[in-house]
């Protein structure tokens, strides 16, 4: 690797504000917060909207869509495409 061209890598905490979870991990993000960790020393802080401990795909608590019963819906309200090409 070519010196002084590569961010400098550093322990960070990261905190996700949807499930108040927060875990320390290295990262090249800076921050002007801080935190003191479960050992005792400060760390920058970032807060992030979403991680894995809160994402549906992650946690399991995605929703299925029904889309058969949205596409019944969409052919009621406005009728099927070739229904609609011999109305003209």
């Amino acid at each position: 690797m070519k010196p002084r061209i590569h961010p400098v890598s550093r322990q960070v905490v990261f905190r996700d504000r949807a499930a108040d979870v927060a875990f320390l991990t290295r990262s090249t993000a800076d921050s002007t917060t801080t935190v003191e960790w479960e050992d005792g020393n400060t760390y920058p802080l970032i807060d992030v909207e979403i991680s894995s401990a809160s994402h549906p795909l992650y946690t399991g608590s995605s929703r299925i869509q029904d889309t058969a019963g949205r596409v019944e819906r969409f052919e009621r309200r406005y009728g099927r495409a070739a229904s609609a090409s011999t109305r003209r």
